[in-house]
């Protein structure tokens, strides 16, 4: 039992003295550094494009000084810097916290261009980029989601300097939208869901004008409908087809 009782007691001096050193070798400039310090060396580290160290100086900052002088800029600098790290969660965490707390800033139009970058970067899968492997029917939420932030801030601040860039990623993004309900579509086929099949493959005419998907809309369409027995609609379908892809294989003469 006294060999216990010892063995225990020496576990927690040494627990306790690991933690002592940890803290005793925390980097001082965390620790005791002026605002300004911690700021300059926030700003070093995102010029040399060290993001995992601005980060900790920046959120240091953040919750050592709330209140500085540099208060909306580190938060404007730790969404951009969770963005080059490829971190959403924290990113939109720290977005939609400016926004809550800075609903008129300057730089608000910034903030609502940062949410639709990082949505979209939530939405893109690397791993799959690299191989080149089509995963257009991955859940499109975080696509949405960045569509509605860009389609806000041109609406909202139709002079910002974002704007135009903004509506560039917006026809990105309708085209991965329309793609996503393209696949539903073609899944619904497969299961004999014509019905389905059809209101889903009209949506992306209505939702998403324009897209390279709306060829293969009207080809699903017409599948549907004449499977349903809908002459008028599959003829409408076909007329449309005619109209906009003479060259496409079920209207070509």
């Amino acid at each position: 039992m006294h060999k216990i009782a010892k063995s225990v007691a020496v576990v927690l001096i040494t627990l306790a003295a690991t933690a002592c050193s940890s803290k005793q070798g925390e980097d001082p400039v965390m620790t005791k550094s002026s605002p300004e310090v911690l700021y300059s060396q926030a700003r070093t580290s995102m010029q040399l494009g060290n993001y995992s160290k601005a980060v900790r100086s920046l959120e240091a900052l953040d919750s050592r000084f709330p209140f500085g002088p540099h208060k909306t800029q580190v938060q404007l600098d730790l969404i951009y810097a969770y963005y080059k790290l490829d971190d959403p969660a924290s990113g939109i965490a720290n977005i939609d916290r400016f926004i809550r707390l800075n609903p008129t800033h300057k730089d608000i139009d910034y903030v609502y261009y940062m949410r639709g970058l990082v949505n979209m970067q939530s939405d893109r899968y690397l791993f799959h980029d690299m191989l080149n492997i089509d995963r257009s029917d991955r859940d499109p939420k975080a696509a949405q989601d960045a569509f509605k932030d860009f389609d806000r801030l041109i609406k909202s601040y139709p002079n910002s300097k974002y704007a135009a860039d903004a509506q560039k990623r917006m026809q990105h993004l309708k085209n991965r939208l329309a793609l996503y309900s393209i696949k539903v579509a073609e899944y619904y086929i497969k299961m004999n869901a014509w019905s389905a099949a059809a209101v889903r493959a009209q949506s992306v005419l209505e939702t998403y004008p324009g897209t390279p998907s709306a060829e293969k809309a009207l080809e699903i369409m017409s599948t549907a409908y004449g499977e349903l027995g809908q002459e008028k609609l599959k003829d409408h379908a076909l007329m449309v087809m005619k109209a906009n892809f003479p060259n496409n294989k079920l209207v070509a003469n």
